[in-house]
C-alpha cells in the first residue's frame, strides 16, 4: 500500500509553471467549466423536472444519436443506457448477455470484476479467465463453448491499453460465434475503436466524457440485441434494475427505468457535443494522444522516473502510469503536488508501487500535461536539496 504523507514538505511551485486547471485524476475527471456553464444556464428550466418529459427526454436523445455519431455506430447498432454505472452492467451482462459461458481477460484491478461476477452467478457455467501481469495484457483465444469474450479497452488501474479485436479465427455471433463485449470505462471517447470489432462496447461518464458517475451506457450491435430476446425468452429471472429489455425498452424512448442523475446526463450530453463538433473521436482520441506523447517521453527522459508499462503499444493514451527511482518517494511529490493545487496523482492504492498515475482523458489540456512534468520536475529537484 502506499503511504499516507502526513508531514508535507513546504514547497511552493511557482507560479509560472502551474497548469491552468491542476486536476488529473482517474475519475471522477476533470469537468469542462464550459459544460458547468452551460448546465447553469439551463438549470431553471431543466432541474427538478421530470425524466419522462421532453426536457429531459430531448437530451436522452441528443446523447444516444450523439455517441451513435462519436462512434460511428453502424445501421443496427443500439445506444442503451441504464443508471448504476458499469459495475451494475456487469451484473446486468450476467443476466442478460451471457448464455452459459465467457471468456475473460484479467490484468489488473478492474478487469478482473467481470470474471468474478461472472464465476459467482449460479445460472452461468465457469468461465474460462486467461491473466496476465499487471503493466501487460493477454489476449482472447477463440473457443468453440465461449458465448461471451469479456475485454477491456483500457486497465484503468495500471494504465494498459489494448487493441480490440474480435478473438482471430472466432466465428462471428451471426455464424454461432460468441459475442465480444468490452469494458471501455476509462478509454471510451479516448481511444480509437471500430465498432465492427465489438457487440457490446460500455462505460460510463465519469472519465473521458467529463461529467459523473451513476449511469452506465452500452453500444450494442444487432447480435447483442438478439441475444437479449433470446435470453429472455427463456425466462430466465432477472432483477427489474438489471433486465437488459427493460433498459432497451426505455432507451428506445430515451428514457430510463428509474429516475436518473439529470446534470450528469447534462454534462454528458455537453461533453459529447464538444467532441462531435471538433471533429468526433478523431479529436477526443488525438488530444488524448498528444498528452500521453507528452508524459511519456518526458518519463523517459527525466533521469528519476520510467514509464511502468514496459511495450510502448500497451501505455495507455488516457491513463499514464509513472515509476519513480526508488531515491525519490512519489507519495510525498503527489503530496507536494496537492498542497500546490495539482490534484489526484496518486497511484491506484492496490497497486502499490512507487509511482504517479495521471489521467490524460480530451478534457485534460495536453498543456497542463507538459506543465504538470515541468512541476514534478520541480518538485523532486527541490526535495533534492
Amino acid at each position: 500500500m502506499i503511504p499516507y504523507v502526513t508531514d508535507t514538505p513546504d514547497i511552493r511551485i511557482p507560479a509560472n509553471l502551474l497548469p491552468t486547471d491542476g486536476r488529473f485524476g482517474a475519475g471522477p475527471s476533470k469537468v469542462r467549466p464550459e459544460a458547468i456553464a452551460a448546465l447553469a444556464a439551463a438549470a431553471p428550466s431543466y432541474l427538478g423536472t421530470s425524466h419522462r418529459q421532453k426536457t429531459v427526454k430531448s437530451v436522452v436523445g441528443s446523447l444516444r444519436a450523439g455517441l451513435a455519431s462519436l462512434f460511428s455506430l453502424p445501421d443496427g447498432y443500439e445506444v442503451v443506457l441504464g443508471n448504476g454505472g458499469t459495475t451494475c452492467f456487469w451484473d446486468a451482462a450476467t443476466f442478460g448477455l451471457i448464455e452459459t459461458k465467457s471468456q475473460h481477460l484479467s490484468f489488473g484491478e478492474f478487469s478482473s470484476k467481470f470474471a468474478t461476477a461472472a464465476a459467482q452467478a449460479p445460472h452461468l457455467g465457469d468461465p474460462e479467465i486467461i491473466k496476465a501481469d499487471v503493466g501487460t495484457h493477454p489476449l482472447p483465444v477463440a473457443r468453440d463453448d465461449i458465448d461471451l469474450y469479456a475485454l477491456t479497452h483500457n486497465e484503468t488501474s495500471t494504465g494498459v491499453m489494448m487493441p480490440i479485436l474480435r478473438p482471430e479465427g472466432a466465428a462471428l455471433p451471426a455464424d454461432g460465434g460468441g459475442l465480444v463485449a468490452v469494458d471501455a470505462t476509462s478509454g471510451a471517447g479516448g481511444l480509437a475503436v471500430d465498432p465492427a470489432e465489438f457487440d457490446a462496447y460500455y462505460f460510463a461518464p465519469q472519465k473521458c466524457f467529463g461529467s459523473d458517475g451513476g449511469l452506465w451506457v452500452s453500444l450494442l450491435s444487432p447480435a447483442a440485441v438478439e441475444r437479449i430476446g433470446t435470453i429472455a425468452a427463456t425466462g430466465r429471472w432477472v432483477p427489474a434494475s438489471m433486465d437488459l429489455t427493460i433498459a432497451l425498452d426505455n432507451s428506445r424512448l430515451d428514457q430510463t427505468y428509474n429516475t436518473p442523475a439529470l446534470a450528469t446526463i447534462f454534462l454528458f450530453d455537453d461533453q459529447v457535443r464538444w467532441f462531435n463538433d471538433n471533429g468526433g473521436l478523431e479529436f477526443s482520441a488525438g488530444r488524448s494522444a498528444r498528452s500521453a506523447e507528452i508524459l511519456y517521453t518526458w518519463a523517459e527522459n527525466s533521469g528519476f522516473t520510467t514509464p511502468f508499462v514496459a511495450r510502448e503499444q500497451d501505455r495507455s493514451n488516457v491513463i499514464g502510469t509513472i515509476d519513480f527511482d526508488d531515491s525519490i518517494d512519489a507519495a510525498v511529490v503527489a503530496a507536494v503536488l496537492r498542497a500546490n493545487g495539482i490534484v489526484d496523482t496518486e497511484p491506484y492504492r492496490k497497486l502499490g508501487r512507487n509511482q504517479l498515475r495521471i489521467a490524460m482523458f480530451p478534457a485534460i489540456d495536453p498543456e497542463d500535461i507538459a506543465a504538470l512534468c515541468a512541476c514534478i520536475t520541480h518538485v523532486v529537484g527541490a526535495l533534492a536539496q
